[in-house]
């Protein structure tokens, strides 16, 4: 039973099963023999020591923030992310006791060295830059530890507080700036679209204005072109004339302020020739005595007649209000004197 148990075990100690993309080194006798590849191998049983299996796949190992102090005097606090894959596993196992702690270390002194000659500012704004120089530190400080640094990445950069602070005042004031000039630029924009459209508006209000002024123009002037052609070709005598004048006498003192107006002199001209238009060449009726006038003719006569009293009376109380006037006028400042003949004279320049 004890050499069967003691077979058993020799055997399961002589067969080792490497999984892919992992690697275990040997020693025979206390010293390096060989590494195992992926796969089914042998060894020495008792002879032979296999140690652990080490990782061949890219790493990524995530280091505690580190203070660093930036070129300024000012403290910061840097997060960093490490990607790096072991190519000789014999070099990782014998170059170096432990490669994840030699990283860390380096990792922390390079970037002290990198951002110590950067200010904050500089700093915050130059990951890409402080990225690249840790990885070629690095890069060329493991290689002979068997690994391989693919990316050095800083995952954040955490100033003082004050610092946080100023940065904060300092941002709220350049979007209070750029809102500000925003502001006016929109509110500028507005004026100048505004004083554009009332300008437009003027100019199209002009333009009706003047078009419906000058067709206005054209419509009262074909009328008046009507009229006077029709007056042409119609031809009336200075008789009709007359009588029509007549006619818009009495509608000029209709009006309720009209305590004053003046008659023409041609307003005997045309009692005239309204009287002529009456009794000029008019049949005798046969019964009466007249041979040129009737009884029509003359009360048409009467009727003028009674029209040229009534002028003359509203004439006379015209230049009476008048002389009234001036007398209340000149009373003011000379009592005593008397009205020149130029006063008193009447405002018609001539009367009938």
């Amino acid at each position: 039973m004890l050499i069967a148990l003691l077979a058993v075990v020799t055997v399961v100690r002589a067969v080792r099963i490497v999984p892919q993309a992992r690697a275990r080194n040997v020693e025979r006798l206390g010293r390096y023999h060989r590494t195992l590849a992926p796969g089914l191998n042998f060894v020495i049983p008792y002879i032979d020591r296999v140690y652990p299996a080490i990782d061949l796949r890219e790493q990524v190992v995530s280091f505690k923030p580190q203070p660093v102090i930036t070129e300024d005097n000012l403290v910061v606090e840097i997060d960093t992310v490490l990607y790096f894959q072991v190519t000789d596993p014999r070099s990782a196992a014998y170059e170096i006791a432990s490669y994840l702690q030699a990283v860390e270390q380096l990792t922390v002194t390079t970037l002290r060295n990198v951002v110590g000659s950067m200010d904050l500012e500089r700093t915050l704004t130059s990951r890409d830059s402080i990225n690249s120089q840790l990885r070629g530190v690095l890069d060329d400080a493991t290689g002979k530890w068997g690994l391989r640094v693919n990316r050095v990445e800083i995952k954040a950069i955490d100033p003082p507080k004050t610092i946080k602070d100023a940065m904060e005042k300092q941002m709220r004031a350049e979007r209070d700036k750029r809102a500000a000039i925003l502001s006016a630029e929109g509110q500028r924009q507005s004026q100048i679209l505004t004083a554009e459209g009332d300008k437009q508006g003027a100019v199209l209000r002009a333009e009706g204005n003047r078009t419906a002024a000058i067709l206005k123009a054209e419509g009262q002037s074909r009328a008046i072109d009507e009229v006077f052609q029709a007056v042409h070709r119609n031809d009336p005598d200075p008789k009709l004339l007359a009588y029509q004048y007549l006619q818009m006498l009495p509608q000029l003192a209709q009006g309720q302020g009209n305590t004053f107006w003046v008659i023409p002199s041609e307003l005997t001209s045309a009692l005239q020739g309204v009287s002529g238009a009456f009794t000029e060449n008019l049949p005798t009726i046969a019964g009466t005595g007249g041979d040129s006038t009737d009884g029509s003719a003359a009360r048409a006569a009467e009727d003028a007649a009674e029209s040229a009293e009534a002028a003359a009376e509203a004439d006379a109380d015209a230049d009476a209000s008048e002389a009234d006037g001036i007398r209340q006028i000149t009373s003011g400042g000379a009592e005593d004197e008397p009205l020149t003949d130029h006063q008193t004279q009447p405002a018609h320049p001539t009367g009938s």
